[in-house]
């Protein structure tokens, strides 16, 4: 963001003017996105963003930020990750809280990768206790692993411009080759059947507790993640509308 408004080019104001009025009606929602690998968050995530004006909060992203930024938080991490620790859930709880005093959260929040175990999501209620607010809504990406399995497994890049194929869903004309540049594509070291079932593994053991813990409040929606992105979104708008 530039520091004078004066250097701000009239159009970037503008839309941002009309996009902050059209945000000003919307209610306010606090959402968390729980799903394994390849379900779709990252489809539909940008998606909830614009349409209910909420800022995107992947606790990833917001720790490298924090380190980044060098605050008393970051700080700390940084020491936990120089020693090769896991940042406590504490430290996690706090960036969040943090980052949620941002303009762009005024509206709320989606958060993404994290509660990832009950303990973390008892925390995290604590803290949005302490500011009188709550989580509004868990939407659960439901997927069985045979489905991610064929959707991930199948995956192909172009390293040099990201285009993405797929063995099934979206073929390259010539069969490890890319449409455009004629150069051969890659899969990643993550988008292998092994890999996934350990991430898989973790995943139920670790996170399907936390939709149990959810689903006990009453907070959680269900989504057909198996289904084609259009779909997706309508379950979604449906589930926070």
């Amino acid at each position: 963001m530039a520091a004078n408004l004066e250097d701000v080019p009239s159009l970037e104001l503008m839309t941002e003017l009309l996009r902050r009025m059209k945000c000003s009606s919307k209610p306010d929602k606090r959402v968390i996105l729980v799903g394994p690998p390849g379900c779709g968050k990252g489809t539909q995530s940008p998606l909830i963003k614009d349409e209910f004006c909420l800022c995107h909060l992947a606790t990833g992203d917001m720790l490298r930020a924090a380190v980044k930024a060098k605050t008393p938080l970051g700080i700390k991490a940084k020491e936990a990750m120089e020693k090769g620790e896991l940042v406590s859930d504490d430290l996690v709880v706090g960036i969040i809280d943090e980052a949620m005093k941002k303009t762009s959260c005024q509206k709320g929040f989606i958060l993404d990768g994290f509660p990832r175990t009950v303990v973390q999501a008892q925390k995290l209620d604590e803290m949005l206790a302490k500011q009188g607010t709550k989580i509004d809504k868990v939407l659960n990406f439901a997927i069985d692993d045979e489905i991610l399995e064929e959707r991930i497994t199948g995956r192909w890049i172009h390293p040099s411009s990201g285009r993405s194929y797929h063995t099934k869903f979206a073929p390259p004309k010539t069969p490890g080759v890319d449409d455009v540049t004629g150069e051969p594509l890659i899969q990643r070291k993550d988008d292998t059947a092994a890999v996934l079932k350990s991430r898989l593994e973790a995943f139920h053991i670790q996170t399907e507790p936390v939709i149990e813990y959810y689903t006990k409040k009453g907070l959680v929606a269900n989504l057909h993640a198996e289904k084609p992105p259009k779909q997706v979104t309508a379950e979604v708008q449906k589930a926070l509308s």
